[in-house]
């Protein structure tokens, strides 16, 4: 499999699987940190599992109704702040190194449609 790099305002997303130790690349405005091959399946996973999770209640919720909405492993912290259709995104890498990042809602819907075209399994 090639390299992968996909950007935007305000996100960078990248897979290497022949780089070594660290596979995955993680940026936004104001951060970049890379990740393993376990830690990013992981970010993937946990990532659409938020998607699908606010997806799931947005029928339940008031208009103007803020959430926020936690899921977590012990690779990964994610949460997502803010309306359906229009949160933010953060992450805690909480095993070995510790980083952390965060995505604006506006990164958000591109930053999810980039994850899912990039087949890693």
């Amino acid at each position: 499999m090639a390299k992968i790099l996909k950007q935007g305002p305000g996100w960078r997303l990248g897979y290497h699987p022949e780089a070594g130790s660290y596979v995955g690349l993680l940026g936004g405005d104001n951060f970049a940190f890379e990740l393993t091959e376990a830690e990013f399946e992981e970010f993937r996973r946990l990532l659409q599992q938020l998607s699908e999770t606010i997806v799931a209640i947005t029928p339940e919720l008031m208009d103007e109704e803020r959430i926020t909405c936690e899921v977590e492993s012990d690779r990964l912290w994610m949460e997502a702040d803010g309306y359906p259709g229009n949160y933010r995104i953060r992450l805690i890498l909480n095993h070995g190194r510790r980083c952390e990042g965060e995505w604006s809602p506006e990164v958000v819907p591109n930053l999810l449609q980039a994850v899912k075209m990039i087949e890693v399994f």
